[in-house]
């Protein structure tokens, strides 16, 4: 990881109402001034000082700068699905970069988000994965993205009037269990009501992990209604070693007893993904024996088409693979969705987008070509 990466400032987004009101306390401010900024932020979508006329206009200034410092610059945004999908590529205050996708449906709206600028898990199929960690991201920075999706939806930016979020999945770049503190502060944010957080529900919120089983048993802990979704890709050790490096340390069937320890304990359905790799992992025994291991369990794959990173080895596996991996789930009454390959036309694949912004001597943009995966 850098050296020379610097902490982003402190936001109103990494404190809970206590350490709000006391931050408002040391500017020399009333602490009941810190709910008042919450409730522009969190209710109103603004980080403006102008838009705050409920605060002294001598105060608005400086209670802004200190709590609501800009902490992502919109780099480059892309579209596609006739507007409904929208991926933004951010830059940090220390020069990191991080993505989000908005993804508008009929009947709701979801915020893809990044926990840390790449990702330390080392995938090989995955484009963060090859990028490596930069840092973990602060809480701030991850609740900023869907705030930033929040403000685009209620000022109609997106087809179809205004709106709001109501899904958040953690499934952009960076694996979220391992930015454990960072996550968990960030769903609160996400799920406080105003002028807590957003309001969001928490059972609108999903949590991927490729499967570090500690975080797991601790989130588990935490008794939240949020969706587990456990990157498994492979239901034999063999080829998850190779797919998933980190199941070297806790294999396949700890990761899923973790994860059965999870719907125990909250009672909410754990969601398989699985990445769907030409003659890699999409074999008729594959199924079969993944179907095995889900056998009567409170769960359901989603399959993920790939869409294979510029340069990888990796390629989809074809419609007739995939649907017959699906009616071998199916036969063994495992719940199985396909994913809406969304944003394939603008580098959907997660890291992709920053990928195409290599450091030389200033930022220069490489050209990204091939078919890209949906989020996540």
């Amino acid at each position: 990881m850098p050296g020379n990466r610097t902490r982003p400032p402190r936001h109103l987004a990494d404190l809970d109402r206590a350490g709000r009101r006391a931050a408002a306390a040391e500017l020399g401010g009333e602490p009941f001034r810190a709910d008042q900024l919450a409730r522009h932020y969190f209710g109103r979508l603004t980080d403006d000082p102008a838009e705050m006329t409920d605060l002294p206009a001598a105060a608005r200034d400086g209670l802004a700068a200190a709590l609501l410092p800009r902490l992502l610059t919109a780099e480059r945004e892309q579209s596609c699905d006739q507007g409904m999908t929208r991926k933004t590529l951010w830059r940090t205050c220390d020069g990191a970069y991080v993505e989000s996708v908005l993804m508008r449906y009929p009947g709701r709206v979801t915020m893809c988000v990044s926990s840390q600028a790449g990702c330390g898990m080392a995938c090989p199929f995955c484009a963060t994965g090859q990028a490596g960690l930069t840092r973990n991201l602060s809480t701030g920075e991850i609740v900023a993205q869907v705030v930033a999706g929040a403000r685009a939806l209620a000022r109609g930016e997106l087809p179809g009037g205004p709106g709001r979020v109501s899904n958040v999945v953690f499934m952009g770049m960076g694996e979220p269990l391992a930015n454990y503190p960072k996550v968990l502060a960030a769903v609160r944010q996400l799920t406080d009501p105003v002028p807590g957080g957003l309001g969001i529900s928490q059972r609108a919120v999903t949590v991927s992990t490729v499967g570090l089983v500690p975080p797991i048993r601790r989130l588990t802990g935490e008794r939240l209604s949020v969706t587990l979704a456990v990157s498994l890709h492979a239901p034999d050790d063999g080829l998850r070693n190779e797919l998933v490096p980190v199941n070297r340390r806790w294999p396949v069937t700890e990761v899923l007893a973790a994860a059965w320890e999870y719907a125990d304990v909250t009672g909410r359905r754990v969601s398989i993904e699985y990445a769907m790799i030409g003659g890699v992992n999409d074999q008729p025994w594959r199924a079969g024996k993944l179907a095995g291991l889900l056998a009567g369990k409170l769960a359901h794959v989603n399959l993920i088409p790939l869409n294979p990173t510029p340069g990888s080895q990796w390629t989809a596996s074809t419609p007739a693979a995939t649907k017959e991996f699906v009616a071998i789930l199916e036969a063994g009454r495992i719940p199985v969705t396909v994913r809406d390959t969304r944003g394939r036309e603008i580098d959907g694949a997660c890291g992709q987008l920053a990928a195409a912004f290599v450091p030389n001597d200033g930022r220069r943009e490489l050209p990204v070509t091939g078919p890209a995966r949906s989020p996540g």
